[in-house]
C-alpha cells in the first residue's frame, strides 16, 4: 500500500470545499487531476471514501480516514515549515480561523499590521462560529484561531470585548447614555446563533429577563440590515463598532458582561512555526 501526500491533500480539499471543482480551484489543479488523486487513494485503501453527490460527503471509511489525513498533512506542513524557517526571515502560510464579528471588526487592522510587520507570512482567514473555530484549530484545518474565553494557556489577549445594544437612531432609547437589557423587552429581539448567543443569554439571565428572540440570523450584515429596517433590536459585541452604519447607534448595555478574544495555536499539537511570531507581533501592536 502506497499512500502519498497529493492523494491525502486532494481528499481533504474535496471534503472541505464540498466538491471536486471547488477543491481544484483551491489547490490550483485541474478537476481531473483532483479526481484522479482521490480515486487512486480509494484504490490504495480498497474502498470508497466519498459519496459523489452535491455536496460531496464522506463514506463511513472516509469519515474514519479524514482526521488521520488531516493529521498527516499537518505533520508534513510542519516539517516543511521548520525547514523553511531555519532561515531567520520568517515565511509561510498561516490559516487563521475566527468568528464573523472578529473577522469583520478586528481582523482587518490586524491583517494590515501583519502585512507590514511580517510581509513574508501569508495569512488566510477562515470564518466560522465559535465551535467551528475550535474544531478547525484542533483537527488541523486551521493553524491559529481567535478564541473566545479559552482556558488559561499560551496565547495573546487581543481584546476584552464588551456588549452593546444596537438600535435605530430614531428609537426612543437612542439618546440614552446606556440601556438596561430589560428596557428592550417590548422590542422584537434579533439574535445571531453561535458564539454571541450564549453571552446574550447570560446577559438576560443576570438581569432576570427572559430572552425570546423574534428572529435568528446567522449573517452579521443581515442582522444589521434588519435593525436598520426597524424589524427589531439586538446586542452586538463592541468589536463590531466599525461595522455600524450612521443611521444606527451602539449603546452600552447593562448588566455589563465581556469576553476575552485570544489569538492562539492548537492545544493538542505543536504550533505552526509562524504562529508565534504573528502572536508576538500582535502583542507589540496592543496599547
Amino acid at each position: 500500500m502506497t499512500v502519498n501526500f497529493p492523494q491525502l491533500r486532494a481528499f481533504v480539499a474535496v471534503v472541505d470545499a464540498g466538491g471536486f471543482s471547488a477543491a481544484a480551484a483551491e489547490l490550483g489543479m485541474s478537476q481531473s487531476a483532483v479526481s484522479h488523486a482521490v480515486a487512486s487513494l480509494e484504490r490504495e485503501l480498497s474502498g470508497p471514501l466519498l459519496v459523489r453527490a452535491a455536496p460531496v460527503r464522506t463514506t463511513a471509511l472516509g469519515e474514519r480516514i479524514l482526521p488521520h489525513a488531516r493529521g498527516a498533512l499537518s505533520a508534513v506542513r510542519s516539517v516543511e515549515e521548520i525547514a523553511a524557517h531555519s532561515d531567520p526571515a520568517m515565511t509561510g502560510t498561516v490559516r487563521l480561523a475566527a468568528t464573523p464579528t472578529v473577522c469583520q471588526g478586528l481582523l482587518p487592522g490586524l491583517l494590515r499590521h501583519w502585512r507590514e510587520s511580517r510581509p513574508r507570512v501569508t495569512v488566510r482567514v477562515f470564518e466560522g462560529d465559535s465551535a467551528e473555530v475550535e474544531e478547525w484549530l484542533e483537527n488541523g484545518t486551521a493553524d491559529a484561531g481567535v478564541l473566545i474565553d479559552p482556558p488559561p494557556g499560551p496565547g495573546v489577549l487581543l481584546a476584552v470585548d464588551g456588549y452593546r445594544a444596537l438600535l435605530p437612531r430614531d428609537h426612543p432609547l437612542a439618546g440614552e447614555p446606556a440601556v438596561d437589557i430589560g428596557e428592550l423587552a417590548d422590542d422584537d429581539f434579533l439574535i445571531s446563533p453561535g458564539g454571541c448567543e450564549e453571552r446574550v443569554r447570560a446577559l438576560h439571565d443576570v438581569a432576570g429577563v427572559r430572552l425570546t428572540p423574534a428572529h435568528r440570523v446567522r449573517d452579521l450584515a443581515t442582522l444589521i440590515s434588519m435593525v436598520q429596517a426597524g424589524i427589531g433590536v439586538t446586542v452586538l459585541s463592541e468589536v463590531s463598532r466599525s461595522l455600524v452604519p450612521p443611521d444606527l447607534v451602539l449603546l452600552p448595555v447593562t448588566p455589563r458582561i465581556s469576553r476575552r478574544l485570544v489569538l492562539s495555536g492548537p492545544r493538542s499539537r505543536p504550533w505552526h512555526p509562524a504562529v508565534r511570531p504573528l502572536a508576538e507581533s500582535a502583542a507589540d501592536r496592543l496599547p
